[in-house]
């Protein structure tokens, strides 16, 4: 959790929440926090200390981070939600501040040091006072946007308590989810600013209990390669106009057969939408399997999709794009085969296949595909 902690740190939404974040970042838990650290230390000196006194640690322990979250959620409750056109004035702000940002990288790029603000101002054109105000603002701004919103994390972060990860750690990772949907949010596409944001928050949690709970037995990288397969076969039938054979799979995966059958296997193991899931054991599988009515957090998902994919489709030239929306059915949802889209051109199978294998191979550059990857991880 130290990426969330950081980012948190930097936040600063005031004074309070700092040490109220992270208990071990305040002055107000810091003797319980010497009294836990002392108990340790006995412990690995000496092993005649009593069971009595240990889990009067723990339970120390556990009533200041309870207390901790109880304070941190009194004081977000204070702050006031923003109004829809506050969020429509913070979003320009923060528009500004991402442009301001991205002139700094261009410009650090090109230089032998790091750029001060005076490099940074002349960059701008504008004056060394002018120009600081002006990012003050741009920061201000993506801070009261966060800020306001932390209680849209807590009340997600909610839903996925006891799936492997404690209830600050959820808040945590929530948060940078928040930080991220600040950073990309556009007033002009007509989402409300806590709609966008859910997607974002929701994201976040759900990639870290992926990654750090117990809640997945496999190894993440290993429903990467499961997802990978399926693709692959996917992309073979059409190719082939058939199922394809092992030999076929592994050979364009660049793996043995006996790997492909051990992980095929492992992705078809039966598994009871009733088994207990997580460190307690207190969920279902079930419980992560959501309905399958379309929310208005799925709309903005898919919409970003779209957008994000046009975005990329567009480096493509005009031949590789039309046989690509063709051959996947990203205008109306029915894919082609190679030789109705060959009739369509006016050309040979063959020569849409070599298109398109052409088109592939340049989406996968991760220069284009790295805005894609949000979406599948």
């Amino acid at each position: 959790m130290t990426q969330a902690n950081t980012v948190l740190e930097d936040l600063r939404p005031r004074n309070e929440l700092d040490s109220l974040i992270d208990p071990e970042a305040g002055k107000t838990f810091s003797s319980s926090e010497e009294d836990i650290q002392g108990a340790k230390a006995a412990k690995g000196t000496t092993r005649r200390r009593s069971s009595s006194s240990s889990s009067s640690a723990q339970s120390k322990k556990k009533h200041y981070t309870e207390d901790s979250i109880r304070l941190y959620l009194q004081e977000i409750g204070r702050i006031r939600l923003l109004r829809a056109e506050e969020e429509i004035e913070l979003a320009r702000k923060i528009a500004d501040l991402l442009e301001l940002e991205r002139i700094r990288d261009d410009l650090s790029d090109g230089m032998d040091h790091e750029p001060d603000d005076a490099d940074w101002a002349a960059a701008v054109d504008m004056p060394l006072p002018a120009f600081r105000r002006r990012l003050h603002l741009g920061r201000r701004a993506k801070d009261k946007m966060v800020q306001s919103n932390l209680r849209l994390v807590v009340s997600i972060a909610k839903k996925y308590m006891n799936r492997g990860l404690s209830f600050q750690d959820l808040i945590q990772e929530g948060s940078l989810g928040l930080i991220r949907a600040a950073e990309k949010f556009d007033h002009e596409k007509g989402y409300k600013f806590s709609t966008y944001a859910t997607w974002w928050i929701r994201q976040a949690i759900t990639r870290a209990i992926a990654d750090q709970s117990r809640t997945i037995r496999l190894p993440v990288h290993l429903y990467e390669t499961i997802s990978r397969i399926k693709k692959t076969t996917k992309l073979l039938s059409q190719e082939l106009g058939r199922k394809p054979t092992e030999e076929e799979i592994a050979t364009r995966m660049e793996m043995t057969i006996e790997k492909l059958r051990f992980i095929a296997k492992s992705a078809q193991l039966p598994i009871s939408l009733e088994t207990p899931i997580g460190k307690e054991e207190d969920s279902r599988l079930g419980d992560f399997i959501e309905s399958d009515g379309e929310t208005p957090e799925d709309e903005v998902s898919k919409s970003l999709l779209r957008e994000d994919l046009e975005g990329v489709l567009s480096t493509l030239s005009p031949r590789e794009r039309d046989v690509l929306r063709l051959r996947y059915g990203l205008d109306d949802g029915r894919m082609k085969t190679l030789e109705e889209i060959g009739q369509i051109f006016n050309v040979t199978r063959e020569r849409i296949r070599q298109i398109e294998a052409k088109a592939l191979r340049k989406l996968r550059h991760p220069n284009r595909n790295s805005v894609l990857k949000e979406y599948i991880r």
